[in-house]
């Protein structure tokens, strides 16, 4: 097994970040998506219990080549579910990481919910 090591968030990475609601990913959990930026690493995506979440406490999940578990903890079934939903957004996500869709409204339109 590999060990990566993912620096914590900073306060300033919130600002960056999109949350998408249960309601909106069908998910039980927050997703939180981002474009690049300034990062040195290939796509991710955060999750956090609730809205309300401090530095350190996300799940770091990649987006490719493979849906793994990069820092955090995450149960089974939860990674299950989030790997359906990135499978089922992963053009978007990358796109949006991309900057080939270039706001949040416009990712939004195209990311869809687990039914």
């Amino acid at each position: 097994m590999r060990t990566l090591t993912v620096p914590t968030e900073t306060e300033d990475d919130f600002f960056f970040m999109a949350n998408l609601p249960p309601a909106f990913t069908g998910l039980p959990f927050m997703v939180w998506i981002s474009a690049r930026g300034f990062a040195r690493h290939d796509v991710r995506v955060k999750v956090s219990k609730g809205p309300k979440v401090k530095p350190g406490d996300f799940v770091t999940v990649s987006v490719r080549p493979a849906v793994e578990v990069l820092a955090g903890d995450m149960s089974p079934g939860d990674l299950r579910l989030l790997t359906e939903w990135i499978d089922l957004n992963r053009d978007a996500l990358v796109r949006f990481w991309d900057g080939d869709i270039e706001s949040t409204p416009e990712v939004l339109a195209v990311l869809r919910p687990l039914s």
